[in-house]
């Protein structure tokens, strides 16, 4: 009966390079995801070239808005002439 039991390890198969691929890629998606949450709670001191500059006005806003194009929906009516 003892030299029925089998102890040895089992056969595991040498991983392919999808699952390869698929390991490294799950690894550098939580290292970024980490990065991510690191940097909304540690908290980036504003420099202070960054305080002064949104009392100037930026270049995109100092351009007046365009006129109001006439709506293409709206015809002109036509004078109805009788002939009679």
């Amino acid at each position: 009966m003892a030299s029925d039991l089998d102890f040895s390890p089992p056969e595991v198969p040498e991983p392919t390079f999808l699952e390869n691929l698929l390991r490294y890629g799950l690894f550098l998606g939580a290292i970024f995801q980490l990065i991510c949450v690191l940097a909304i709670i540690i908290p980036v001191p504003k420099s202070h070239e960054a305080d002064t500059e949104p009392s100037e006005p930026r270049s995109g806003e100092a351009r007046k808005p365009k006129a109001a194009a006439p709506s293409t929906n709206k015809r002109p009516k036509k004078e109805a002439k009788k002939k009679r």
